[in-house]
């Protein structure tokens, strides 16, 4: 029996995905569970694993091209039917098909057609074009969705070319371009009057040395699509406050070796910052909302979203239901998402539905960052290193354990004035920990 190798469904909303590396060669044995290939979608990098045994006798769909879920990737020789696993058609796992040894090599399957342009809908109003209210009912993902709230576009007017129909990325790109085309002589109402030259446009600026071009991989591609949409949507506004960690620091001095061997995590400071941001999130409300048109959606759970650096690039996991996890729970699952995004293992639901973000360049050395908002957050906090720096405290220097938190806020829905207010109640809650909280 020969095995088929298809593209897996990573979450519900995601219909598409990247091949970024076969990890394997046509010609290699592989072993049942045994990573095979890595995929990234918008969502989150992965390492899939094979399906069966055998040996890895085709490789359909090279580095680099994105494919439809379902679409078959690779052939797997020599697999007995014993291999076979029911668990593995399950959504988040790479998908198993047997079929027999006679049939011919098996092609990528075609995309369908498109489908008959659906009849003529009732014009959407401006507020649901805007928050995507009219693309509910239509097959598609959340960042064509995105993208059509950017634009303003009414989804009903456009022809999938995807699976079954599905709006995909590219069918928004080529319709914006054919609305902001300029018309046709022939289509124009009336002549238009003569106009002024336009001034000459400047040369290209060019690098004349060596260089080396290097596209960007999805994840790169999907980090610069966010960020740029962020600055784009959300006014940013930063506000800086230090902090005295000395009785953090004292704290966790004390208890950090005790803290690794029960848990079997070890203790930084991150957690210390995460349960003071959730505990002051549910004094502040507005700080675990989002913008939907001219409304604000005041979120009820706080799920934090923590950024965590790869080799290549920026991803943010989100422990779900922050507000109700002790110091301890926040370390255990910091450290747990840490690990699995590092190692790949990250799931679609692990990057999804955060409420507000914290990230932290002082792990790095740097005093404090302006960081960009995680769309749709309104704020997002930014931890600076801890370093000991004289001080005046009651009119005498003295050395303390300082740190610089940086706040990034959404200007459209929080002031200035309450952005501060929420600083200094967190700078109270740190500065203020003295004894151990579990």
């Amino acid at each position: 029996m020969t095995i088929k190798v298809t593209m897996p469904q990573m979450g519900e909303s995601i219909f598409e995905g990247t091949i970024t590396k076969w990890l394997k060669k046509v010609g290699d044995r592989v072993v049942r569970d045994e990573p095979l290939f890595e995929i990234s979608t918008d969502k989150v990098d992965s390492e899939i694993p094979s399906p069966a045994s055998g040996v890895l006798s085709q490789i359909l769909v090279p580095e680099g091209k994105t494919v439809q879920i379902n679409t078959v990737l690779a052939i797997i020789n020599g697999a007995g039917a014993e291999e076979k696993d029911e668990s593995m058609f399950h959504s988040g796992d790479v998908a198993a098909q047997e079929i027999p040894e006679e049939e011919p090599p098996a092609k990528p399957e075609p995309v369908p057609e498109a489908e008959e342009p659906p009849p003529p809908r009732e014009a959407p109003k401006p507020s649901e074009v805007a928050t995507g209210i009219q693309a509910q009912d239509i097959r598609t993902s959340p960042l064509v969705r995105r993208l059509a709230r950017e634009h303003n576009i009414d989804l009903s007017r456009i022809q999938g070319t995807g699976l079954e129909g599905r709006i995909t990325k590219e069918d928004v790109l080529n319709y914006l371009e054919r609305i902001e085309a300029p018309p046709r002589a022939e289509e124009r109402v009336a002549p238009t009057p003569p106009s002024a030259p336009a001034p000459p446009q400047p040369e290209p600026v060019t690098f004349a040395g060596e260089s080396e071009v290097v596209p960007m991989t999805p994840m790169r591609k999907a980090i610069a699509e966010h960020m740029v949409a962020s600055k784009r949507t959300s006014a940013h506004v930063h506000t800086i406050f230090e902090i005295d960690m000395t009785p953090i620091v004292n704290l966790r001095q004390k208890h950090k070796s005790d803290f690794e061997r029960r848990e079997g995590v070890p203790l930084t400071y991150s957690p210390f910052f995460a349960k003071a941001l959730v505990d002051n999130v549910r004094e502040f409300p507005v700080f675990n909302a989002s913008v939907s048109g001219d409304e604000i959606v005041y979120k009820k759970p706080v799920n934090l979203g923590i950024a965590v650096a790869l080799d290549t690039g920026l991803i943010v996991p989100v422990i779900k239901n922050a507000h109700l996890k002790s110091l301890t729970g926040l370390a255990v699952a910091m450290y747990d998402l840490a690990e699995r995004a590092r190692s790949k293992r990250l799931k679609p639901d692990d990057v999804q539905n955060g409420t507000i973000s914290m990230t932290n360049p002082g792990s790095f050395g740097a005093l404090f960052g302006t960081p960009i908002i995680s769309q749709p957050q309104v704020a997002i906090l930014g931890v600076g290193g801890i370093e000991k720096r004289p001080v005046v405290i009651n009119d005498a220097i003295a050395i303390r354990s300082m740190v610089y938190l940086s706040l990034a806020f959404d200007h459209r829905v929080i002031d200035g004035a309450v952005a501060d207010q929420f600083m200094a109640r967190l700078k109270e809650r740190l500065q203020s920990w003295t004894s151990w909280i579990d």
